[in-house]
């Protein structure tokens, strides 16, 4: 009964929307835009500068992957001119509200610009991609390229601003790949081991040479039993690995699970430090953008491992 009442209610939010978005149709644009994450919505907030006003639905501490749309939600959706979200199934929870909102307004999936050839793919399920592709600073510069036509088609009057706050951003992204790759280097080889609470870092692997492991799969949907608690603890114990990293996004009760098989097993390991994976960090803080995030990130896994 309460499944086909939360279905109700979602299909009364989305008649009140379209009775809405009709209402302001062929009205002058006001440069609302909502963007889902908080990395979409540093991109989108870069770009536009102060042409625009930026709501970000998602917050920190949030995890995407579980997010559900409250009313306050469908209200800043409604008003948004256009909707920015990551895609690739990252908030599967609000797809059937983009799919609806998409036939009046522009819904822009930002990483599914990207090429299917050099996306990952989910090792569980691999009809679906690895939707993490901020932590690839070279996917990330196509996928904020994408944000940028996308500002440029909806807003024509702000193109000069917009390509030359995106032109400006794209350079800090190469300099901060170049920091990235020289901090890595302060690790040996061999222990670029990477093993965090969700598989959330694949790309950022992939592209700096690191090992990486995740207790649950691509989504924080799937759940871990004793099984892989004690399959990690194994890996822990055979790879030697002294450090592993908590998620600011995600429960540490597993890690911490983790952390006392191994102890069991003789082997002693600590959480080397909290990770910003699917959300960032507060609004105001250096967390709080993409380049402070990713500087966090590499700065407590380098200082961590080397």
């Amino acid at each position: 009964m309460k499944k086909w009442l939360g279905i109700a209610a979602l299909s009364l939010m989305l008649a009140a929307c379209n009775d809405k978005d009709l209402t302001n149709a062929g009205a002058e644009k006001e440069g609302n835009v909502v963007a889902t994450t908080g990395q979409i919505a540093d991109a989108v907030k870069v770009i536009s500068g102060d042409k625009l006003k930026v709501t970000t639905l998602m917050g920190p501490g949030v995890d995407p992957h579980l997010y559900k749309a409250t009313q306050g939600d469908m209200t800043k959706l409604d008003n948004a001119e256009v909707i920015f979200y990551n895609g690739l199934h990252l908030e599967g929870q609000l797809q059937e509200i983009f799919d609806q909102m998409s036939k009046d307004k522009t819904v822009f999936a930002a990483a599914e610009v990207l090429e299917e050839g050099k996306l990952l793919e989910d090792e569980e399920d691999n009809s679906l991609s690895d939707p993490h592709v901020w932590f690839d600073i070279m996917l990330w510069k196509e996928v904020v390229d994408g944000i940028g036509d996308t500002l440029v088609e909806e807003y024509p009057e702000h193109k000069e601003a917009f390509e030359k706050n995106e032109k400006e951003h794209l350079a800090q992204l190469d300099e901060l790949f170049a920091f990235a790759k020289d901090r890595v280097a302060e690790i040996p080889a061999e222990q670029r081991i990477l093993v965090t609470a969700h598989d959330a870092f694949n790309y950022f692997g992939e592209s700096l040479g690191f090992e990486v492991s995740g207790l649950q799969g691509l989504s924080t949907e799937a759940e871990y039993g004793v099984k892989d608690v004690e399959n990690m603890v194994n890996y822990l114990v055979d790879n030697k690995i002294k450090a592993i990293f908590v998620e600011s996004s995600v429960s540490d009760k597993a890690m911490q699970a983790v952390i006392e098989g191994a102890k069991e097993k003789g082997h002693e390991v600590i959480i080397g430090g909290e990770l910003f994976s699917d959300a960032m960090g507060a609004e105001g803080t250096d967390e709080g953008t993409y380049i402070g995030m990713y500087e966090h990130n590499i700065n407590t896994i380098v200082d961590s491992l080397k």
